[in-house]
């Protein structure tokens, strides 16, 4: 970069700091605005371009505030003709942008919203962010129907016989919010139990209906979650003391959001809608932090007045891939909801809740949000839990002992390996796991073992990023022998569809794996999972967007468990790299995890937090 700081560049230099869609876009706000003065279609232009790019990284909205007066930063430092930048002041950004007729106020109908607090949306980001927040604002103050408590109580002494110790039962208070409130949140750590939890709430509410009918829907943001949501309900049915007639009533089978909406033909709309609703009474949704605010919005705007939605998430993992962190958004209003009438003193007299020292049902969580903080699934001295605690917390100091003093089995460390020595470094470790995958064409059995290990990469791109070191293991595979030199496709290539493709009913990380098929004499088709625990066959030609999945990014790999998981972490600190992407990554291992990393880059990812902006969590706080 050259030259001082200019106040006014012209729209052709700041051309050279964007993508096309974005610089597309700037072009057509600033075509709409030709009575802008010449200093006011720059700072609208830059404007524009610059909240169509943070929508593309996962923002829902532009926060002038921290922008304006500050030096624009220009990565690619190979373009010498570029001059130093400086965003424009707030003030003056503020008042030319309200000079456009693109700009609009909230309520406004127009192609950019800017509001008092100098954030700017594209206008359907607006819309879907008011949309979910009205929802929200009335599931904190709405209560369901009359509860028969003498029911209500006779359930949670069966279902939930944990309420009997000292300590509260966590799993119990959730029951109760659900009971009398249309909108449940309940976040939880893996291994907490939230699906054992939600199996017993869905008896809980059926036995309130008693004779009447009630129709429960269960969905996942991914094929993948869903079959894991339906199985794990399909288990906990068979634990439920309860009438074989109230577990009949407790569906076994999920879908993704997108198929209990019903995708239409015109990209983006679904079937059941604000004008056509959902025929359902409750709708559970699991790994709701997966979840984007435009499909959540649509989920809520869909939903029966009279329906309950109730989501399954950690609030502490990372957000969507797509805008907006609306689980971590909800969960953290800080707003204190006053309690439902009765219902501290009901979770008391039921024997689920200690009496509560300092108001724990409306703490720094709205009342409708529970937070499981038991794991059974990690010991309190196992490795994985307690490393995963610790990196949520950003404690360095334990995370590093628990990593380099080797004390807990469960828990591997590893120097990240320089560029050059990486492939010699996977071959070394991944080569029995190769050997078995490959070995095998039963269906059951390789998805199995792709179930058993798995690779994460913290990046997607760069020597340590997951399109080269999936290229890798294909080298290593090839170089033993294990799938042939030629050709696209492959036994035992593990394909993630990448983009939404409606019509072969496929969805955004949804993974299968290229297995001979034995119908059609041993040609290759790629094999998914369904929803029932069945397999369905595609031509490797009808997949439109996919990528090879032998090692996959942390964001892609949510909604996933492995038994032992290896995350390989690059040698040199990236923006990307986060406490909630760490978190993230470690809990996905069920048994194992393996980090490979370097020490620094790891301190200083544990002390960056992913930030998205929003205003959905202002929005939710200002309502007392």
């Amino acid at each position: 970069m050259t030259g001082g700081p200019i106040a006014t560049p012209d729209i052709g230099t700041l051309e050279k700091l964007f993508g096309a869609l974005d610089r597309h876009f700037a072009d057509f706000m600033v075509k709409l605005s030709q009575g802008l003065s010449p200093r006011g279609q720059v700072n609208l232009w830059l404007a524009a371009a610059l909240v169509s790019n943070s929508v593309g990284k996962g923002d829902v909205c532009l926060l002038l505030s921290e922008k304006a007066g500050r030096p624009l930063v220009v990565e690619d430092e190979a373009d010498g003709d570029i001059p130093s930048i400086r965003y424009p002041d707030l003030e003056e950004w503020v008042n030319d942008l309200r000079e456009g007729p693109v700009v609009g106020k909230p309520g406004d109908f127009r192609p950019l919203i800017l509001d008092e607090k100098y954030r700017l949306y594209l206008y359907r980001y607006w819309l879907y962010e008011q949309d979910l927040a009205r929802f929200i604002i009335a599931g904190m103050d709405r209560c369901t129907d009359a509860v028969d408590t003498a029911v209500l109580a006779d359930s949670l002494r069966r279902l939930f016989p944990g309420g009997n110790g000292d300590e509260t039962d966590w799993q119990g208070v959730a029951a109760i919010v659900t009971a009398y409130r249309k909108l449940s949140i309940i976040s939880g750590g893996p291994g907490t139990g939230k699906t054992y939890t939600v199996a017993r709430i869905l008896a809980l509410l059926i036995e309130q209906a008693r004779a009447g009918r009630i129709a429960i829907a269960l969905a996942a943001p991914t094929g993948k979650a869903a079959a894991r949501l339906a199985g794990m309900i399909r288990e906990a049915k068979d634990t439920l003391d309860c009438t074989p007639q109230v577990k009949t009533a407790i569906p076994q089978e999920a879908s993704t959001i997108h198929r209990l909406l019903g995708p239409t033909s015109k990209a983006g709309t679904f079937r059941f809608n604000k004008t056509n609703r959902l025929p359902y009474d409750v709708v559970v949704v699991d790994e709701a932090s997966m979840v984007d605010l435009p499909l959540m919005a649509k989920l809520v705007s869909a939903l029966s007045d009279h329906g309950r939605l109730i989501l399954l998430g950690d609030k502490d993992q990372l957000a969507s891939v797509e805008p907006g962190a609306v689980f971590g958004d909800i969960c953290g209003t800080g707003r204190i909801v006053p309690p439902l009438q009765g219902l501290t003193k009901m979770v008391e007299e039921m024997g689920v809740h200690r009496p509560p020292r300092e108001g724990v049902l409306t703490g720094v969580l709205p009342d409708f949000v529970t937070v499981l903080q038991k794991s059974y699934r990690f010991s309190a001295d196992a490795g994985i839990g307690n490393l995963a605690a610790a990196v949520n917390r950003g404690d360095s100091d334990t995370v590093f002992a628990l990593l380099k003093e080797r004390t807990c089995p469960d828990v591997l460390w590893q120097e990240t390996p320089p560029p050059e020595r990486v492939e010699r470094a996977l071959e070394e470790r991944l080569g029995h796991v190769c050997r078995d995958y490959f070995a095998t064409e039963n269906p059951e059995e390789i998805f199995y073992l792709f179930g058993k290990f798995h690779l994460l990469c913290a990046l997607r791109q760069g020597p340590y990023g997951a399109v080269a070191v999936n290229r890798l293991i294909e080298s290593i595979a090839r170089r033993n022998g294990f799938i042939r030199p030629e050709g696209r496709w492959y036994k035992g290539q593990p394909v993630m569809v990448t983009s939404n493709d409606y019509q072969l009913r496929l969805f955004n990380g949804d993974i299968g794996i290229l297995l001979p098929d034995p119908e059609t004499g041993g040609q290759l088709r790629v094999y998914f999972p369904t929803e029932k625990g069945a397999f369905r066959k595609l031509l490797p030609g009808r997949l439109s967007e996919w990528e090879t999945a032998f090692a996959m990014t942390v964001h892609k790999s949510q909604g996933s468990e492995f038994e032992h998981v290896m995350v390989l972490l690059p040698d040199r600190s990236s923006e990307v790299l986060t406490r909630e992407l760490i978190y993230t990554a470690i809990t996905r291992a069920k048994k194992t995890v393996e980090l490979w990393g370097r020490e620094d880059v790891l301190a200083e990812a544990l002390g960056r937090r992913t930030r998205r902006q929003s205003g959905l969590r202002d929005a939710l706080s200002q309502f007392r």
